[in-house]
């Protein structure tokens, strides 16, 4: 019999109450890889505070306005219970998460497995994209939660995935069908991605590269072309531009209509997608003049989930464990 195989899906977390809002950003700005918030680290997490303090009211708003928390431990919940069938067909296999910034962590994953007797483990990125500030943090705490839980356990990790076959089939069907809500009015696609400081992509990191690379795959079998546009900047530096509000003002100065809005670095609904896209630029969107509506998230889409499958499984035969 086959040795068992944990599973862990990465992702950012959220906060799952408004009174988790400012704990979480909290912990969001704490992480010097996504930002130094000073050149001397111990100030970090004191700096930290204040900006966490200061931009809870804000975000506890919009938290509130997409019924009072993130919904993506639960999202990912289930994308890993339907994981795990999926994979029951190849092994006997567990699937967890490990939240970044919020619960469930790392140190709870690894608990759960060590009490199993679960020492093989598969690091799945739930970032199509890879950025040293997504995945490349996540993986970091995961290593040196292995590190410090005293258990000998081996690691496999899947730090990006941006042409998987499944993913990308997904991402296309979506937009055959939203682009099918405008009943044959023209249509203008916009793909919105999280940003990125421009220092990152300078320093080598690969996500805009990885992105172009999904959506050339995407558009090869769609046959429809769109826009590349980032959401959910903040603080002075550079960010990857355009961005997402200055693409809808453009779209609507060259007199366009109706938006299709792809979220192509997001594969759960969580705030960005329900607030930032669904409420603010919609919201921006018909304030210029334009319907704009929102291709679905993959969530739980059983192709996808399949697709993740494929992943894991592809994993596991390279590492001699299937």
């Amino acid at each position: 019999m086959n040795k068992p195989i944990g599973v862990i899906l990465l992702n950012l977390g959220g906060p799952e109450t408004l009174a988790d809002v400012e704990p979480f950003l909290r912990n969001l700005f704490s992480d010097r890889t996504i930002i130094r918030l000073s050149p001397f680290p111990f100030l970090q997490k004191f700096i930290a505070r204040r900006i966490a303090a200061s931009r809870a009211p804000k975000s506890c708003e919009a938290y509130r306005l997409i019924g009072g928390g993130s919904p993506l431990a639960r999202i990912t919940g289930e994308q890993g219970r339907a994981l795990e069938a999926v994979l029951g067909a190849e092994g006997n296999f567990t699937v967890r998460m490990a939240m970044r910034y919020w619960q469930p962590d790392a140190e709870k994953a690894l608990a759960e497995f060590a009490r199993a007797g679960v020492r093989r483990i598969v690091a799945l990125t739930l970032y199509p994209h890879y950025s040293r500030a997504t995945t490349g943090s996540s993986l970091d705490a995961l290593r040196e939660a292995i590190a410090a839980a005293g258990h000998d356990f081996e690691l496999a990790e899947i730090r990006e995935w941006p042409e998987q076959r499944d993913y990308v089939g997904c991402l296309a069907q979506s937009i055959k069908e939203g682009l099918a809500r405008f009943a044959g009015a023209p249509a203008q696609l916009v793909y919105s991605a999280h940003s990125l400081p421009v220092s990152f992509i300078r320093e080598g990191d690969p996500y805009l590269e990885q992105i172009k690379r999904t959506i050339q795959a995407v558009e090869t079998i769609s046959g429809v072309g769109g826009e590349l546009c980032f959401q959910s900047r903040s603080g002075p530096v550079e960010w990857l531009a355009p961005s997402t509000p200055e693409m809808l003002a453009r779209l609507a100065k060259a007199g366009g209509k109706n938006v299709l809005m792809v979220p192509i670095s997001f594969v759960s609904d969580h705030v960005e997608t329900l607030y930032e896209i669904d409420i603010q630029y919609r919201e921006l969107a018909a304030s210029l003049g334009l319907r704009l509506e929102r291709t679905d998230s993959l969530n739980i889409n059983p192709a996808f989930i399949r697709g993740l499958g494929v992943l894991v499984a592809d994993c596991c035969r390279q590492q001699g464990w299937l």
